[in-house]
């Protein structure tokens, strides 16, 4: 007599494979230093006027000793 199987057991062992082979891609990327997003970096140079020094402030005025 044939054995009768369950139909989701080659489902579940695709479904296992598939994850098993996100993962190692996912690991590899990581452990290799490369990314999925491009790099997108960009420079910005802003030229900002002279300003003038600031004006000197008054001496304190300093206490008459007793």
């Amino acid at each position: 007599m044939a054995e009768k199987t369950s139909g989701a057991t080659p489902w579940l062992a695709f479904m296992v494979g598939a994850l098993l082979v996100i993962v190692a891609v996912i690991g590899y990327l990581m452990y290799s230093g490369q990314s999925v997003k491009p790099d997108n970096s960009f420079e910005v140079s802003i030229q900002a006027p002279e300003l003038p020094d600031a004006p000197k402030l008054p001496d304190a005025p300093v206490p008459t000793p007793k």
